[in-house]
């Protein structure tokens, strides 16, 4: 069970680099993946090169995963629960119990969005609801929006959307304090205001939002929603336990040409990292440091330098 590189996360990023290192044909390589995560719950990427309609996050990952493994890279299901460093070796224990050990490691774990659990909320995700104003700020453009939110996330979120579309709204779910300034903000660009929590999404077709049901019975219609809850789960608990720094929010800066973390031969790719939350870039990231894993393996291999 000792591979070249294990990588922990078989989102976009992981797989991406997967297949990088995968071209390369010397390199034993293996991926720990939980099954489950953003890409797990987006129905819909857009902004992608070759997909201008559109792909799941589900196909997404059947395409790279299938591309890996003919590559050569292994999988293994489960979640990574321990990580530690053993002489020149990473050990990582998922949580059935086994024990994996690689040369050099990518965390490609990303995050967690928070956000209630509301029927019909999650067959919306990509489709009609979103959480990325970068990403999918066009999907909202001239476009009726409920932003559902907690507190200065909430409103902050409704006004970058403000550059979009006049038709917003904006409901505290969480009713949690909004700042004085923000509130001001708010009305200054006619964006409208709701504290009540939302007890029901309304939906048309399948992932088609229409709207949200207030716990007072007050309906708010609107073609589209956007999502921001705030304080969203970064998956950083393996990179702390082998002592990678970590940022005030639990994101990762890492080099900015090799993705290596302040750990030598630790690497990270994707939402874990501090970058822009885009599937574009995870790709990118996850390419990054496949080219420069290959590149210390390969120095490891000959004894010589390669950097």
């Amino acid at each position: 069970m000792n591979y070249d590189c294990i990588i922990v996360g078989g989102g976009i990023a992981g797989l991406q680099a997967a297949i990088q290192l995968g071209r390369y044909s010397s390199h034993r390589v293996l991926v720990i993946d939980s099954g489950y995560g953003r890409s797990t719950l987006c129905h819909q990427y857009h902004n992608i090169l070759g997909f201008p309609d559109g792909i799941s996050g589900e196909e997404l990952r059947r395409l790279g995963r299938s591309e890996a493994t003919k590559l050569g890279t292994e999988f293994v299901e489960g979640k990574a629960v321990k990580a530690a460093k053993r002489a020149e070796l990473f050990d990582i224990q998922v949580d059935a119990g086994s024990v994996y050990s690689s040369k050099t490691l990518l965390l490609a774990t990303g995050l967690t969005d928070r956000f209630p659990k509301l029927d019909g909320l999650q067959a919306c995700l990509g489709n009609s609801v979103y959480v990325c104003p970068d990403c999918d700020g066009y999907e909202v453009q001239d476009r009726s929006t409920v932003v559902m939110g907690a507190g200065k996330a909430g409103a902050s979120m409704a006004l970058i959307l403000s550059a979009r579309t006049d038709q917003l709204v904006y409901v505290n779910h969480e009713r949690s304090e909004v700042p004085d300034e923000l509130i001001v903000k708010l009305r200054e660009k006619g964006i409208g205001y709701k504290e009540a929590a939302i007890s029901e999404i309304i939906t048309g077709e399948w992932g088609c939002f229409e709207g949200v049901r207030l716990a007072d019975g007050h309906v708010v219609r609107a073609e589209r929603g956007f999502l921001a809850f705030g304080s969203n789960h970064v998956h950083s608990e393996l990179a702390e336990q082998l002592g990678v720094h970590l940022l005030h929010n639990k994101h990762i800066e890492t080099h900015p040409r090799s993705k290596m973390t302040n750990v030598e031969n630790v690497w990270v790719a994707g939402d874990l990292g501090a970058h822009a939350e885009q599937a574009t870039v995870a790709m990118g990231e996850g390419a990054m440091s496949a080219i420069w894993i290959h590149k210390v393996l390969t120095g490891m291999k000959t004894k010589e330098p390669q950097l």
